[in-house]
């Protein structure tokens, strides 16, 4: 019972109203997908529960269970590699059964449990060079794996999330600043050597959003159009026309926003973004109340992370950032990304229980 009274319970609120608005697209678009987005609701919720119960404060504390977390995340990003599926141009899955699961986004928890623990034990020290780069070893390891399935958003979260760490850890500006300049001369080379004409093409494509309309600007079109149609309350449950004809790609995972506002309007985008604005602000609290800098940390990292991929979906659906296949925290279709966040959640959640109120 008292655990009951030390949850966040709005935090369960704003993420079970995103989950729930997620399950609404997929009914009334894709309801084949709906039995199985909510089989990870029942397994991620699970998890939450779990997580939230078990007493990880002592867990944390040994370190083999730390990298034993982020070596299995590593070693089922080889296992892609070598076992595999290529769906959509991108080695990033492994069937079991009927489903696909991503470890790229169990590496995303993986890192923010690996970077809270070192980033909290080296506090102090944080500055010397030596930590540094063990940090960006860290990072660079499964961002190298997952740059060759290719996943280039993935690679970029993984990135933020690193960077982040470095951000809260009262690192010297002037480190941030040589990163910051060899991060855009690195771009430049990439640019030139790495990226694919067609990665190209839509970073071309943001810049003037009337070039290729039939091809590399069509979902962004698409998505605009369901979006400036909707109104202030929407065209209704199974209304929408771009939603329901096949006008846009992707609509239940990288445009799942534009789907719900064109069926639920300008009110019912608003009451998304204000849900999510709701989970930042509880982890972030939630973290400034712990009284150990492995939660505090852990709850920043996980903020960061969810900031990040909310940032770049919208971006993306709004056309103000490339489209590069970054999901909506809770809302877009997905059971790898679904149970990671659930699974990070239910840490906060534990994190809220047993802090020091």
């Amino acid at each position: 019972m008292e655990t009951l009274k030390r949850l966040d319970w709005p935090l369960i609120g704003a993420v079970s109203f995103l989950i729930i608005a997620g399950s609404v697209v997929f009914a009334s678009s894709a309801e084949e997908l709906l039995g199985k987005q909510l089989t990870w609701i029942a397994i991620g919720s699970a998890c939450a529960i779990g997580l939230t119960l078990l007493n990880l404060k002592s867990l944390i504390g040994y370190r083999w269970v730390i990298l034993g977390v982020y070596g299995g995340g590593v070693l089922l990003l080889l296992a892609t590699q070598l076992f595999g599926t290529v769906i959509n141009n991108s080695k990033s899955w492994i069937l079991i059964g009927n489903y696909q699961i991503q470890p790229s986004e169990f590496m995303k928890a993986a890192l923010i449990i690996l970077f809270a623990s070192f980033f909290a034990r080296r506090h102090i020290g944080i500055a010397r060079m030596s930590h540094l780069l063990i940090s960006f070893i860290y990072f660079a390891i499964p961002a190298a794996l997952v740059f060759l399935e290719p996943d280039l958003g993935t690679t970029i979260l993984l990135f933020g999330i690193w960077f982040s760490f470095l951000l809260v850890s009262e690192i010297p500006w002037r480190y941030l600043l040589i990163g910051l300049v060899i991060l855009i001369l690195v771009s430049t080379v990439y640019w030139n050597v790495g990226l694919a004409d067609y990665q190209k093409e839509r970073v071309r494509g943001l810049f003037n959003p009337e070039y290729d309309p039939l091809g590399i600007n069509y979902s962004v079109i698409q998505s605009k159009i369901a979006i400036g149609s909707a109104g202030f309350l929407g065209k209704g449950f199974e209304q929408g026309t771009q939603l329901q004809l096949g006008f846009l790609p992707a609509a239940q995972t990288d445009f799942v926003f534009a789907s719900f506002v064109e069926e639920w309007g300008i009110l019912g985008g608003m009451l998304v973004i204000l849900a999510f604005l709701l989970i930042i602000i509880r982890i972030v609290r939630i973290g400034m109340r712990s009284d150990n800098n492995f939660s505090r940390l852990f709850c920043l990292g996980s903020a960061a992370l969810f900031t990040l991929q909310c940032t770049v979906n919208l971006g993306s659906t709004l056309g103000f950032l490339p489209v590069i296949g970054v999901s909506f925290p809770f809302l877009s279709y997905g059971g790898s990304n679904l149970l990671t966040n659930l699974a990070l959640v239910g840490i906060i959640q534990n994190i809220a229980v047993r802090a020091d109120v």
